[in-house]
C-alpha cells in the first residue's frame, strides 16, 4: 500500500481538469484518492482561472467537481514557517520561485508531500522538495 501523500501543483490539477495528458490519469489510478491533495493556494489559483472566464460555464462546473473530490490542505502556521525557510534558502542560492509557486512548494514541504508537477521552476530547487512528474507515462 502506498502511504505517500501527493500534492498536485496547479498545472497538474489543470491537466486533470482538462483530461490531458493521459499519463496523469494512469498515475492517479495507481494511488488512493485519499493520498492525493492540493494546497489551498492551488484552490485559489483554480478559482482565479474560473473567475477570469465567467463565460466558461463548463469550466466552472468541472473545477467545482474537482474541488469537491480532492483533499484541500489549509494554509497553516507550519506552511508559513516552511515558506520563510524555503524562500530564504532559495534566495540565498539565487534560485527564487514565483510567489504562488513558492507558497505551494513551502506547503508541500510542511505537509511532507511529494509535489506533482512538470513546472521546471520547481526543479531548480528540487533539493528542497520531493518531486514527481506525472505527465510522463508510467514505465511498465
Amino acid at each position: 500500500m502506498d502511504d505517500k501523500r501527493y500534492m498536485l501543483d496547479t498545472n497538474t490539477a489543470s491537466y486533470i481538469i482538462k483530461g490531458e495528458p493521459v499519463a496523469i490519469r494512469e498515475h492517479l489510478l495507481k494511488v488512493p484518492m485519499a493520498n492525493v491533495c492540493i494546497s489551498a493556494i492551488t484552490e485559489a489559483e483554480l478559482l482565479r482561472g474560473v473567475a477570469k472566464k465567467p463565460e466558461a460555464k463548463r469550466l466552472a462546473v468541472v473545477v467545482k467537481e474537482f474541488l469537491l473530490r480532492v483533499d484541500i490542505l489549509p494554509w497553516d502556521s507550519d506552511a508559513a514557517e516552511a515558506y520563510a525557510n524555503l524562500r530564504t534558502a532559495c534566495e540565498n542560492e539565487g534560485k527564487p520561485l514565483g510567489a504562488m509557486d513558492m507558497l505551494i512548494a513551502a506547503h508541500s514541504v510542511a505537509a511532507e508531500t511529494v509535489l506533482i508537477t512538470n513546472d521546471k521552476a520547481f526543479y531548480n530547487v528540487q533539493h528542497f522538495l520531493k518531486l514527481e512528474d506525472w505527465t510522463k507515462p508510467i514505465e511498465h
